[in-house]
């Protein structure tokens, strides 16, 4: 039922009763915590739950967060991300607290509730189209987070998202690390606009797909580049390499799976020599580049240039499932991990 989901006590991990700070999985599952506390604030507030009777709160006070402030939407009102304040008890200091962040801000994804899915479902489409930028709702956490920065800095502060809101704290991130600010990033079920090659079992095919999709799209970026000089000394991936947000994907999500053939087609390029084709098209989307050519500006949030990717490779049960910010906290999950620094 959509009530114990929604429940800490009935779907939250109770098995985390010590948070150890340098612990991947504890730092992970605490931030997916958080991402959940989101969801089910603006479920409270739609089903009109408040005081004893509201479900959001021990999704953060289980691991000593308090809620500072909910994001609200301009639009509809609904909130869509909050910021946390991590406040531990004397008896819960030891020595992986430096690893601990000071502010969390989270931002969940789209609720197929009537109150806020046709805000959500606008998003989705801004995003598609490389335009969630553009949104009011981006102006809103952008500013949060600079505010939050400004206030503490970026080494104390966690950015926290999944699905659309994995699309928001990324748009967050990027903007942060433009400005020479690199803040620490959970990003659950990370959408990637493409389509899903990942699917495709034979490896062969998929690397030829991957490859003339690669050439085509470099090709074309040479072509845009002659016709708008830019300096081609300046590579816009070099200023955002420093930054590494975590992205977690499961490769049974098509929404997000694209990620793990986007890193690997990458690492195959620059194997076989043909790097210089790569990072020109690495950089770019087909949709951005034929969005310029009509004088229309873009923003290809899917496209980073370094990346902790965590893939969790237990067997879901369906796609509600692996698009679901509930695996990233069940105990003995089978996760693989792989560091991709860009060079």
């Amino acid at each position: 039922m959509e009530s114990e989901r929604e429940s800490f006590d009935l779907s939250g991990p109770l098995h985390l009763t010590y948070a150890l700070w340098d612990n991947a999985y504890h730092r992970m599952s605490v931030a997916a915590s958080l991402v959940q506390g989101v969801y089910i604030l603006e479920r409270d507030r739609q089903e009109k739950r408040e005081g004893k009777n509201a479900l959001a709160p021990p999704w953060w006070t289980f691991f000593h967060f308090q809620l500072l402030r909910p994001l609200v939407d301009d639009v509809d009102y609904s909130i869509f991300g909050a910021i946390y304040e991590f406040r531990p008890p004397s008896s819960q200091y030891n020595d992986t607290l430096y690893r601990s962040p000071r502010y969390v801000i989270a931002f969940r994804g789209t609720l197929t509730k009537s109150d806020s899915v046709s805000r959500d479902i606008e998003l989705d489409i801004h995003f598609i189209k490389q335009g969630l930028h553009q949104t009011s709702r981006s102006e809103i956490a952008i500013q949060a987070v600079r505010n939050t920065v400004a206030t503490v800095g970026d080494s104390n502060v966690w950015l926290a998202g999944h699905s659309l809101g994995s699309a928001m704290a990324m748009l967050t991130g990027k903007t942060m690390a433009k400005n020479g600010m690199f803040i620490e990033s959970f990003l659950f079920n990370p959408p990637f606009v493409s389509a899903p090659i990942e699917r495709i079992k034979d490896e062969r095919v998929k690397h030829g797909i991957r490859f003339a999709g690669s050439v085509i799209t470099a090709g074309l970026t040479i072509a845009m580049q002659a016709k708008q000089p830019k300096d081609l000394s300046a590579d816009p991936f070099a200023a955002l390499a420093a930054w590494v947000p975590g992205l977690f994907v499961n490769p049974s999500d098509h929404i997000c799976s694209e990620y793990i053939g986007y890193f690997e087609h990458r690492r195959k390029m620059d194997e076989i020599g043909a790097g210089v084709i790569e990072r020109l098209a690495t950089q770019n989307s087909l949709g951005g580049l034929l969005m310029s050519a009509f004088g229309k500006e873009s923003e290809p949030l899917h496209l980073i240039p370094s990346a902790s990717l965590t893939v969790n490779v237990t067997p879901s049960r369906d796609f509600k499932e692996a698009h679901g910010i509930h695996q990233w906290w069940k105990p003995d999950l089978q996760l693989e991990h792989k560091l991709y620094n860009y060079k």
